[in-house]
C-alpha cells in the first residue's frame, strides 16, 4: 500500500520543569498526544514512533517559566495519501451510491457511485448488497471485503478520503491479486513459447 513511509527526524522537545521528575514517560506523552493526528510539520499522520534522547543534560531556557529542552532521534512511521497513490482498506458499509472504507483502521473513506467503474454493478444477492464486476463474474465487493482504491482527495482535519475505484489497479484485492498472477504467469510462458519458436 502507498502513502506509508518511515522518517528519522531529530526533534527538539520544550518540557515544563514540573515534568522534570520523569523526563522519559513526559516525552512519550508529549509524542503519544500527535498520534493519529495529521501533523503539518511531519506532512502526515503520525502511527507509531521510536524515540532515543540524545541529551544527557537538559537546556534551560530563560523567561517567565523556564522550559527545559531536550533533543531527540525518532523514528516515525506516517500515513500521507496522496491523489493517485493506491490505498487498501475495508468495506464496512456500501449502497447504490456509494461504498464506505475504513483505511488502517482509524481514517475513513467513501467512494461514490460516479468514482465507481461502470464495470462494476450494484444488485443484491441473498439480502446481501455488493458491487459485481459485468466481465469476471468473481470480481465481487461486499461489506468484509477488503478493496484497493485511488486516492482522489484527502481531508487533512478529518482524516476523510474520497477514493475512486475506476483505475484497472483497483478493487478487490483477493482479485486482483489472483488476477494478476494468472497474467504474469501468462506472459512468462508466452515469453518461453516466444523464445523456444
Amino acid at each position: 500500500m502507498e502513502g506509508l513511509s518511515v522518517a528519522d527526524a531529530n526533534l527538539l522537545m520544550y518540557l515544563h520543569p514540573s515534568k522534570s521528575r520523569n523526563v522519559s514517560q513526559s516525552i512519550l506523552r508529549e509524542l503519544g498526544s500527535l498520534l493519529f493526528k495529521f501533523n503539518e510539520t511531519f506532512d502526515g499522520v503520525l502511527l507509531a514512533y521510536d524515540v532515543n534522547i540524545l541529551d544527557k543534560q537538559a537546556k534551560i531556557l530563560s523567561g517567565v517559566h523556564p522550559y527545559f529542552g531536550l533533543r531527540l532521534k525518532a523514528n516515525l512511521l506516517l500515513f500521507s495519501p496522496k491523489p493517485d497513490m493506491l490505498l487498501e482498506g475495508k468495506v464496512v458499509k456500501l449502497s447504490q451510491e456509494s461504498i464506505h472504507v475504513i483505511v488502517l483502521g482509524f481514517s475513513s473513506a467513501i467512494i461514490t457511485a460516479e468514482n465507481i467503474h461502470g464495470e462494476f454493478k450494484y444488485r443484491t444477492k441473498d439480502k446481501e448488497e455488493l458491487f459485481a464486476s459485468k466481465s469476471h463474474k468473481r470480481h465481487v465487493i461486499k461489506v468484509g471485503t477488503m478493496i484497493r482504491f485511488l486516492v482522489k482527495s484527502f481531508d487533512e482535519e478529518i482524516l476523510h478520503i474520497i477514493g475512486s475505484l475506476i483505475s484497472t489497479h483497483a478493487g478487490s484485492i483477493r482479485w486482483l491479486d489472483r488476477h494478476l498472477e494468472e497474467d504474469s504467469e501468462f506472459d512468462r510462458s508466452f515469453s518461453k513459447l516466444k523464445s523456444f519458436i
